[in-house]
């Protein structure tokens, strides 16, 4: 089964990185959550970079906020695709050192980054790379656009 990996720098990013989780629930898609700190534990994220393919791992996100290094060292050190969720932390210059630390990655090495607090769209984007070659994902994003669709009808229809 394809499986998702959700990293992050630190605990204090989880509120944010909860959302990612939760869609990937929703979809019923297996995933792992773990810290990896690019700065603290710099040989655990070699390591996980390294092995997470040989547990099954397709895609990976990694949220981080301030200097934001996770995901870019993470891309850096492995094949599989990376979807970078800038954290606007404690520490942070209102987000702004985040998003540019992620979205600015040097030619070969991406990180596909979504906005600011993003997870639950990094869910959905890991999802839709998943769909691509499993059917029962891709069903599930196709219904859950359905639904965005429906909903927006639905709340028309009020005004």
């Amino acid at each position: 089964m394809s499986k998702v990996g959700i990293i992050m720098g630190s605990k204090s990013d989880y509120p944010v990185m909860k959302e990612a989780i939760e869609i990937l629930k929703s979809f019923e898609i297996d995933h792992e959550v773990n810290i990896v700190s690019a700065h603290r534990t710099p040989q655990k994220m070699m390591e996980y970079s390294k092995d997470a393919h040989h547990k099954g791992i397709r895609v990976i996100i990694a949220g981080a906020g301030g200097a934001a290094h996770l995901p870019g060292m993470i891309a850096s050190n492995s094949h599989l695709p990376v979807i970078g969720v800038p954290i606007k932390s404690r520490n942070s210059i209102d987000g702004w050192d985040s998003l540019l630390s992620i979205l600015q990655m040097p030619g070969g090495v991406p990180v596909a980054t979504v906005a600011l607090d993003g997870a639950k769209n990094a869910g959905i984007l890991a999802a839709q790379i998943l769909g691509t070659s499993d059917h029962n994902i891709s069903d599930k994003i196709k219904k859950y656009k359905s639904d965005l669709a429906d909903k927006v009808v639905r709340d028309d229809s009020t005004l």
